[in-house]
Formats: structure tokens, C-alpha cells, sequence
């Protein structure tokens, strides 16, 4: 318990970091929590929560003069000494009204590397980090000049949505430019990049004093984008431990974090190895738990909960040393679908290994575990099919995340 209990403000446009809460409080902390006016009836862990406020959501989007101004109003009252931001699409929120409270964390210049994925890729450049050939939408020449230099196909990118939201493959000049009409003044808020067909891989780290403290390095089953936007069952599973492309990932990572100034927190990152070649490049990263139910996955094979070690990191902030708990190195596999069924029935599965089931309406949803990554591989291999036979079912990804 912390000697002198202070508030930590918890920031969530979306239903998340019910483990982060509960922990802050268990440690002592006044917790409050600033949501959606959409989200008043969502599972939010209320028993460690000493207040709620809510702001008017229009599609999701808050007003950024009206959270200053609200939090500002609440700060008149609250002696506020943290602000984290529990999704990604809140990262800059809390940048904001760091800046603005002057409290400790990352402000708005950092958090671009977190958020900005033409930040995260201008910044990787100048330090020799490995990433697609890419060029901004910006400048009109800039972009003819990738077009002669660089071969299609081209994947054009939101550069501050996250995950697979937003994503158009582009396969001709003519493609794009027709594209670029409709988005009109949008536009600049765009990247384009070469499309690199490979397997995609994610590391998830806990960073603190500049150090990584515990990171460990999952293998997608198909690519998001390939899941969100043709309609596919979404799967990742542990790497194998020790070799080569684990221990190359783990390495490059350690290159992104110190690169992107990442100094206290949680990092999902995000790297593709290249099918023709046979390289490593990074994609994206971010100052945040992983979503799709990666830290259920990642708990299961290390017995680490990155939500609850996120809010021991962010109560310290380098006042203190941070021991990580004692962890276990077995193997994981996460699998989930949307489902045809409002409340899919998963009883069938009922393999030893299995150690959590999604409870989500319309969705379909198991964790597993073993400590041979073999029986993780067969079991994902024979419930992946099953899934398309039972449950699996598809809708139109939407241009923005809502969830």
C-alpha cells in the first residue's frame, strides 16, 4: 500500500483496464475514472472506482476543449497526480491534459511516436530501424516519385487509427488518386506504403527506467488485416522460445521502445517478416495493453497480467524500484471469431489445455495453454477449423474502431 495515497485519473472512450483500476486502487490509489456517456452501463469494475465522470460522445469522439475544460473543473477539487489513457485512441487525451495540468508523463511530442504512424516511421528512419518503404500524403510530387521508385502493390494508412481500421490496399497510381478525391482535406491525415506480404508478429513489453523488464513475442495467425477486412478467425500464439526469429524480434523491439523514448509503461508492438526476403521490419507500435484479448493470452503462458503491472509501473513513475513477479514460460494460443449465435455454446471444448472462454454476445472466443508449444499448434489447428464450422460468421469492417 502506498504511504501516501494520490488520485490516478483513468481515461477510456472504450470498455477497457478493468485489471488497471482494481490494482491502482488495491495499491491505495483514489481512482477515477473519465468515460463515455455511451458506456454508463458497461462492466465497469465499480467497487474500485471512487468516482465516474462521463463525456458526450458523438461517433466516439469527445471534444478535446471539453475534456480540458471538464478535467480542469474536476481538478479544482481533485489533487489529479497521474493520467494514463487505457486505449490507444485515447493516447492523446491524456498527452493533452498532461501538458495542460503539468503532470508527470508523456506529453504530446512523445506520444506522436505512440499514436502517429508517420512519426513512428520518420523516427525509425533515422535511426536505421528496418520499415516498408513508405512516403506521407502531403506532397503530390513526393507521391509521384514513390510511384516510379517504388512496385505495387501499396497499402494506404490512417496515420492515427489503430489495428487494421482504415487500411485500403492501392494497386495503381490511378487507384489512389481516386481514393485521395474522396478524402478531400483528410488526405494529409494518411500514409501510403509498400505492401509486404509475410507473417506478422507482435512483441508486448513492460518498460521501465528506459528498461525493458519482461517482453515476449507472439506469432498472428493471419494477418489483421486479412481478419478485419475479409472476414477470417482471428488467432496468435506464443513463438517458439530461443529461436532465431524470437530472439531477432525481442532484439528489435529493444531497438523501437529506446527509439520511440518510451521511459515507463506497456508497449504492443508490431513487425512483419518479409516473405521474399526473409527480413525483419516494424510496423507499429503502441503505449498500451494489447487488445483482442492478448493480455488474457499472455497471462495464461507467463502468469503475467499486464494490466495490473502497468498500474504498479505507472504509481511508481521512478520513484522506487519495480520487481517483476515471478513468471512461468509455458505456451499460449488466443482464438476468437464473431459468432452467428448471440450466445455461441463452447462447452464442447473442453480440452484440459483450454483455461478461458470468451463471454462476449456474438462472439466466440478460447484461450489455451500448455507447456509443449506442439499441443498448443494442434489444438489451434483443430479448433480454428471448427470455429468456421460452429460459430464463424462476418460483417463489414467499419471505418472506425468502435470497440
Amino acid at each position: 500500500m502506498l504511504k501516501n495515497p494520490f488520485t490516478i485519473l483513468c481515461i477510456a472512450s472504450y470498455e477497457k483496464g478493468a485489471d488497471f483500476m482494481r490494482q491502482c486502487f488495491a495499491e491505495g490509489c483514489r481512482v477515477i475514472l473519465l468515460t463515455s456517456e455511451s458506456l454508463k452501463n458497461a462492466n465497469w469494475p465499480r467497487e474500485s472506482l471512487d468516482e465516474i465522470y462521463y463525456m458526450p460522445d458523438v461517433d466516439n469522439e469527445w471534444k478535446m476543449l471539453d475534456v480540458i475544460k471538464a478535467v480542469s473543473y474536476l481538478a479544482r477539487s481533485e489533487n489529479i497526480q497521474r493520467i494514463v489513457a487505457l486505449d490507444d485512441f485515447d493516447v492523446e487525451k491524456a498527452a493533452t491534459l498532461r501538458e495542460h495540468l503539468r503532470v508527470p508523463g508523456m506529453g504530446e511530442t512523445t506520444a506522436r511516436y505512440f499514436r502517429d504512424k508517420l512519426a513512428m516511421r520518420m523516427r525509425s528512419l533515422e535511426i536505421g530501424i528496418n520499415v516498408p518503404a513508405f512516403v506521407p500524403i502531403i506532397n503530390y510530387d513526393k507521391i509521384r516519385e514513390f510511384f516510379d521508385n517504388v512496385q505495387p502493390p501499396y497499402i494506404l494508412k490512417p496515420r492515427m487509427q489503430a489495428g487494421a481500421v482504415g487500411l485500403k490496399k492501392i494497386n495503381n497510381p490511378e487507384e489512389l488518386w481516386r481514393t485521395l478525391d474522396i478524402l478531400g482535406d483528410k488526405q494529409s491525415y494518411y500514409l501510403m506504403e509498400q505492401f509486404i506480404s509475410g507473417n506478422i508478429y507482435h512483441v508486448d513489453s513492460i518498460i521501465y527506467k528506459n528498461e525493458i523488464r519482461f517482453a515476449i513475442a507472439h506469432e498472428y495467425g493471419l494477418p489483421p488485416m486479412e481478419v478485419a477486412h475479409d472476414g477470417r478467425v482471428f488467432s496468435s500464439r506464443t513463438m517458439e522460445r530461443g529461436s532465431d526469429d524470437e530472439q531477432a524480434l525481442l532484439a528489435l523491439n529493444k531497438n523501437v521502445i529506446s527509439a520511440m523514448g518510451l521511459v515507463h509503461g506497456i508497449s504492443h508492438t508490431e513487425f512483419i517478416k518479409g516473405k521474399e526476403n526473409g527480413e525483419f521490419y516494424f510496423l507499429e507500435t503502441s503505449a498500451r495493453v494489447g487488445g483482442a484479448n492478448i493480455a488474457e493470452m499472455i497471462e495464461a503462458s507467463s502468469g503475467i497480467n499486464m494490466w495490473r503491472e502497468w498500474a504498479k509501473i505507472e504509481i511508481l513513475r521512478g520513484d522506487g524500484s519495480y520487481r517483476l513477479p515471478k513468471h512461468k514460460e509455458e505456451y499460449s494460443a488466443v482464438l476468437q471469431s464473431l459468432a452467428k449465435q448471440e450466445w455461441p455454446d463452447l462447452s464442447a471444448y473442453n480440452e484440459k489445455e483450454v483455461v478461458w472462454r470468451l463471454k462476449k454476445k456474438y462472439h466466440a472466443g478460447l484461450i489455451f495453454v500448455s507447456p509443449r508449444r506442439e499441443r498448443v499448434l494442434e489444438l489451434l489447428a483443430n479448433y480454428t477449423k471448427r470455429f468456421y464450422e460452429d460459430f464463424f460468421t462476418s460483417q463489414p469492417l467499419k471505418d472506425k474502431a468502435t470497440s
